[in-house]
This record gives structure tokens, C-alpha cells and sequence, in this order.
């Protein structure tokens, strides 16, 4: 019973030291754990707890029993009985100590499964925020874009416009030159016909003349 017990106390002061140190051994252990506290392992756990807590009270109860048979009996105690208090003694102190453990590796356990289910929420939170960040940025460069988009299409309209402009004037100005023009022959035209006009008349002065001359003419021959 008593070297039992000591190989329970060692096996679990060495799964506390595995619980301590990160190794792959912890999560063999976490693993072991999380497999016995499913289906029927809290009720045999607890079946050897309790086995465990009735030996720890029998003994107490035999070594409060040695004690108090040697008072009534105002004797000295006898070798054997001394055996067998020592004994009870260790095995109580063992199975308490024992216990005591088991109670320490269930806490370490929970507390150890909280934080990595802690930590994996916030990892997954952490992600979220990521993702939102990764979003806004996206969204961020996308408007940036559309802003140099729309800085671009400012500056070619405007530059459309200054060409509309040029390309009106110079139509109001080749209006202008057309209507000069339009004068200009209109004059010509009228200088035309106003020389025609004196052409024709110098041709009829000449005509008369020629036959005034020729009217003279016969009249000394006569």
C-alpha cells in the first residue's frame, strides 16, 4: 500500500512538472486528461477519490484509536502498536498528500484548458480584426483610385474645354475672315460692274465719234 502510494505521488508531482514546462509531453497529458474527463472517467476518478478519502479516514480513525487506547490504559505504548501508528501515519500523510495533488493537477488542468481556449478566441478575434483592418485598407486603396480617376477626368475636361474654346474662336474668327471676304467681293463685284459700266460708255463715246468723223468726212468730200 505504502509503495503504491509513493508511485501514485511521483506520477503526479511528474504530470505537475509536464503542466509547468512547455513540452510536447504537456499536451500529451492535457490530451490524456481532456479523454478521461469524458463519458464515464469523472465517475471512476472520483469512485478512487473517494475510495481513497475513506482509506485516509480509516486511518486516522486507527491512529486516533492507538492514541486513546494508551491513555485509557495509562500504559506505555507497545512496539507494535508504535509499527502500526507509524504506518497508518505515513499512509494517511501519503494519501492526503496524494489527494492534494490530484486536486492540484485537476485545477492546473482547467485553468491551462481556459487559457488556450482564451487564446485561440483571441486569435480568432485578433483575425477579425485583421480582416476588418485588410478590408478598410482595400477600401482605402480602391477610393484612392477612384479619387485619381476622377482627378484625371478633371484635368482632361478641363483640358477638353480650353480646345472648345480655341476651336470657337478660331471658328468665330474664320466667320469673321469669311465675312470680310464676302465684303471684299461684294466690292469687287461692284467695281466690276462700275467698270463695265464706263467700258461700255467709253464704246458708245467711241461710236459716236467715229461717226461724227465719218459723217465729216463724207460731207468735204462732197
Amino acid at each position: 500500500m505504502i509503495q503504491l502510494m509513493f508511485i501514485v505521488i511521483l506520477s503526479e508531482m511528474a504530470l505537475i512538472l509536464a503542466f509547468l514546462f512547455r513540452t510536447p509531453f504537456r499536451k500529451l497529458v492535457i490530451l490524456g486528461l481532456d479523454q478521461i474527463k469524458r463519458g464515464r472517467g469523472p465517475i471512476v476518478v472520483k469512485t478512487v477519490a473517494g475510495t481513497v478519502l475513506v482509506a485516509l479516514m480509516t486511518s486516522v480513525y486507527s491512529i486516533i484509536k492507538i492514541k486513546n487506547s494508551r491513555i485509557d490504559k495509562a500504559a506505555i505504548v507497545s512496539p507494535t502498536d508504535q509499527v502500526l501508528m507509524v504506518k497508518h501515519l505515513l499512509e494517511a500523510t501519503l494519501m492526503g498528500c496524494s489527494l492534494f495533488l490530484a486536486l492540484m493537477i485537476d485545477r492546473l488542468h482547467h485553468y491551462i484548458r481556459e487559457l488556450r481556449i482564451r487564446r485561440k478566441s483571441m486569435e480568432a478575434i485578433k483575425k477579425q480584426n485583421r480582416g476588418s483592418e485588410d478590408g478598410k485598407a482595400s477600401s482605402l486603396d480602391e477610393i484612392k483610385a477612384l479619387e485619381n480617376e476622377i482627378a484625371t477626368s478633371r484635368t482632361r475636361l478641363k483640358q477638353l474645354e480650353s480646345e472648345i474654346e480655341t476651336k470657337t474662336k478660331d471658328v468665330h474668327t474664320a466667320e469673321s475672315n469669311v465675312l470680310a471676304l464676302r465684303k471684299q467681293s461684294e466690292g469687287f463685284l461692284l467695281e466690276y460692274d462700275r467698270l463695265l459700266e464706263e467700258n461700255q460708255n467709253l464704246k458708245n463715246q467711241l461710236k459716236s465719234l467715229d461717226r461724227k468723223m465719218s459723217r465729216s468726212g463724207s460731207k468735204k468730200d462732197s
